[in-house]
């Protein structure tokens, strides 16, 4: 049995390193190829898109894949709508494994917001040096943003320049609470800017922001049509391998 794991998350490689191993079952792990150095997971691996709904439909086909387990990022909502329709063209089980939103805590001071444009214009007010974790992808949105400095992280450099109110951070998670708290001490952050991920891996610069009392402007996940949600969707990497394994011949 040849499954497709759409990854490129903890949740991912989690799951891979779960089912390796598993008799009767070849995990094939596809990453977007949006990260130069991605952390890869156990198994074999793929590299690059599929060419839409209708490109994946024939690799399913082609490689005689029976089942997808979808546990891209939260915010990869095309990849996402992809293989919906992909699986429901082919007859391929689909199973979503979508890591839980950050919930706002006692203490916190989250402004929600539907997109990153939208975090950009609500941001003079807030502060003035703002820690940006939205992606290099997202920050021509702050380019124009006046009176705020900007520290973007990111884990891979922009492909363009940034103007000079604009600094780049090359890191990646895991982060600590510790870590976070020196870093916006440190370069005096007034204001935090993210995309609501969820999982534990970031998670620590919304604890830390809530110990300084900053702002924080949350992004909200891509709203998901009704025709793009699949079927069955889990939480938990466990139940994404019970859901796999229960599907071996026996």
């Amino acid at each position: 049995m040849r499954l497709l794991l759409v990854g490129g998350t903890g949740e991912a490689r989690d799951l891979a390193a779960a089912l390796d191993g598993t008799p009767g079952l070849r995990v094939v792990s596809s990453l977007a190829g949006a990260v130069s150095q991605p952390r890869l997971p156990v198994g074999e691996v793929r590299v690059g898109g599929f060419g839409g709904p209708s490109g994946l439909a024939r690799w399913l086909l082609d490689k005689d894949v029976s089942a997808v387990v979808d546990a891209s990022h939260p915010f990869a909502a095309r990849i996402s709508a992809s293989c919906v329709a992909a699986t429901a063209a082919t007859g391929v089980p689909l199973l979503r494994l979508e890591r839980p939103a950050w919930t706002a805590q006692p203490g916190d001071d989250w402004r929600l917001v539907p997109d990153v444009p939208a975090a950009a214009a609500l941001l003079p007010p807030l502060g003035r040096r703002a820690l940006v974790t939205t992606g290099r992808r997202d920050l021509p949105a702050f380019y124009a943003v006046p009176d705020v400095r900007i520290l973007a992280r990111c884990v891979d450099p922009p492909a363009h320049a940034v103007p000079p109110h604009v600094e780049i951070l090359l890191d990646r998670g895991p982060y600590t609470v510790a870590a976070e708290t020196r870093l916006m001490r440190r370069r005096g952050i007034d204001v935090l800017v993210t995309k609501n991920s969820g999982g534990a891996l970031t998670e620590a610069k919304l604890e830390a922001a809530r110990d300084l009392g900053l702002p924080v402007l949350m992004v909200q996940r891509p709203l998901v049509r009704p025709e793009d949600r699949p079927l069955h969707v889990v939480h938990e990497v466990d139940a994404a391998a019970e859901w796999v394994r229960a599907l071996l011949p026996r």
